[in-house]
Order: C-alpha cells, then sequence, then structure tokens
C-alpha cells in the first residue's frame, strides 16, 4: 500500500519529521567533510550533504549552506580566505564526520573533538582530512543568496585532486567504489555503493 502527499500535508508534518521526509526524498547524495581554517588560524570541519557538479571547464563544484541562527562557521572561513578543501568520507571514519554536525563552542576545533586529523600540504591555506582517501581543493569564486529560503550558494574552483591511482580509468573515470567512498540519504543514514554498469555515450541511433 503507498501513501500520497501534497503540499498542505507536507505543510502539516512536525518539523524534525519533514525535515527528516524531505532529505531523504531526493535520493541518495554525495556526503563530505568541508575543511577550512579561520583568519586566526582556528581550524573547522564539518559535515555536508549538498556537493554538487557545476562543470568541467573551468572545474567547478557548489554547496549549499544552509541558514541557521547559530554563526557558521565554515561559510566564514571560506568567505575570508577563498580556501576550502573536500574529503570524502568512507567506512573507517563515518562516525567522527557524523559527529562534526555537533553544535561545538566557538573556538573548539572539530578535528580535535573528533579525532580527525587535519593535513596541510602543497602550501594550501585549508586543512584536509588526513584520513580521507579522496580529497581535493576550492578557491572560492562565487556567493549567491537564495531569498526563497535564506541558504546560500557558494561555487568553488577545484584548484588540487588526490585520488588513489587505483581508482581512475583509463579514461578519465574514477571509480569511487574502489576507495570505498559512502553516500548518505537523508540527515544521517550512510551507505555504501555497487555499481551495475558503465553504460556507452547515448546517442541517437545506438541504444543498449
Amino acid at each position: 500500500m503507498n501513501q500520497e502527499f501534497f503540499d498542505q500535508d507536507i505543510l502539516g508534518m512536525e518539523t524534525r519529521y519533514r525535515a527528516s521526509f524531505i532529505n531523504s526524498l531526493g535520493g541518495f547524495k554525495s556526503v563530505v567533510l568541508i575543511g577550512t581554517r579561520s583568519t586566526q588560524g582556528q581550524e573547522n570541519v564539518a559535515i555536508f550533504s549538498s556537493l554538487f557538479h557545476i562543470g568541467a571547464n573551468p572545474a567547478l563544484c557548489g554547496i549549499i549552506v544552509r541558514p541557521d541562527v547559530s554563526p557558521r562557521h565554515t561559510l566564514q572561513n571560506i568567505l575570508d580566505t577563498r580556501s576550502y578543501t573536500i574529503n570524502h568520507l568512507h567506512k573507517g571514519i563515518y562516525k567522527q564526520a557524523h559527529q562534526t554536525s555537533a553544535r561545538y563552542a566557538e573556538g573548539e576545533s572539530e578535528f580535535e573533538k573528533t579525532g580527525l586529523t587535519p593535513l596541510y600540504k602543497h602550501g594550501i591555506y585549508a586543512p584536509f582530512v588526513g584520513e580521507s582517501r579522496v580529497q581535493f581543493a576550492c578557491e572560492f569564486q562565487q556567493k549567491i543568496d537564495l531569498e526563497i529560503n535564506g541558504t546560500t550558494l557558494l561555487i568553488g574552483k577545484i584548484s588540487y585532486v588526490h585520488v588513489p591511482q587505483a581508482s581512475i580509468a583509463q579514461d578519465g573515470f574514477i571509480d569511487l567504489e574502489t576507495a570505498e567512498s559512502l553516500t548518505c540519504s537523508g540527515l544521517d543514514s550512510y551507505h555504501t555503493t555497487q555499481k551495475i554498469a558503465r553504460l556507452a555515450y547515448a546517442k541517437p541511433d545506438k541504444a543498449d
């Protein structure tokens, strides 16, 4: 038996129930840790499930930062320093990654509180997550405030990538299963993946 919901049903849901319902409705999402550092040197790492691809030339990606009454250290650090890192999760660190969403006091480092390791390399200002197997650095390019719900879209240019060599196919495809990268559903459900197939480039005169 299936259920149907209309807009008035959704609006009538209890707040946390609605958040869980809508967040999981869109399907599986990228889940990453974003590393930043303030102008005073305070390190920050936070979990995000809003990362998405924008373009390959130039190499751009976006994240959505939701509104909140509490300070958004990741957002402020990115705007102040223009530097941040994006780090994939795997089964060895997903619990620590989830814990970064806790509301720690200002001045407390999520790295220290969760046992994750800040890693600096190649002169990049923001820290990577040392335990992550797929890492890349971004340079802030554009901020767009979305009036419809008060969220903020941040666009970054990918400036550095670290990927296990065994995960890169001859055509450039990154097989994230070999790196054991996780995905997520909703706000707190973490998943491994199983690839079905890679299909050929779709053309009107050819169908698999």
